[in-house]
């Protein structure tokens, strides 16, 4: 990726609040990754995440394909305050994997924003689903999730992270005709 030209949407980002979202690849980035990940969950829920955290990003690092695979990064004032990756999982269903907004880029709607880049991506890719994986108590991630249009498809106790947790899969249909713009035509 050349990351001296600009990410298709990144001058539109620039109008809006100050946070800009572009394509993950600059030096630093996936440490940055894991990084935030470890250092915000171990705060704010006391979540050893760092171990699942660095099995993605090796991933990704290293399995990535154009075209199929992307992940951004939203900064906010030059400092990276989000995240989002959009993975393979076969060639109908992609998987939405570590959304992340720090707390101090919170309010500007951002999550709602990675959310929305992730299936737009995953929908532009070819893929019929997208799917997550994501825990109970991540009250504002669940939001954004429902109000994106994804559904609970399944829940199971886990201690992945050190403590009982339960864990939420979510799916969300991307085929035509369930898209909110065909929805609306046909009732129209």
């Amino acid at each position: 990726m050349d990351v001296s030209t600009l990410d298709e949407h990144e001058s539109d980002d620039a109008a809006s609040g100050g946070v800009v979202l572009r394509e993950l690849g600059r030096p630093g980035d996936l440490g940055w990754v894991l990084q935030a990940h470890g250092e915000l969950y171990a705060a704010e829920y006391e979540w050893a995440v760092e171990t699942v955290t660095a099995r993605i990003v090796a991933d990704y690092a290293q399995s990535a394909q154009p075209g199929r695979d992307a992940a951004w990064v939203a900064e906010l004032d030059g400092h990276r305050v989000g995240c989002v990756f959009c993975v393979r999982l076969d060639a109908r269903t992609a998987k939405l994997r570590l959304l992340l907004v720090d707390p101090r880029a919170r309010g500007h709607g951002l999550g709602h924003r990675l959310v929305a880049r992730c299936i737009e991506f995953a929908r532009s890719a070819g893929y019929r689903r997208l799917v997550l994986w994501t825990n109970d108590p991540l009250a504002a991630a669940r939001h954004v999730y429902l109000r994106a249009g994804f559904r609970l498809t399944g829940q199971e106790s886990h201690h992945e992270f050190g403590l009982e947790l339960l864990g939420q899969e979510y799916e969300l249909d991307l085929t035509p005709s369930a898209s909110p713009a065909s929805a609306a035509t046909a009732a129209t």
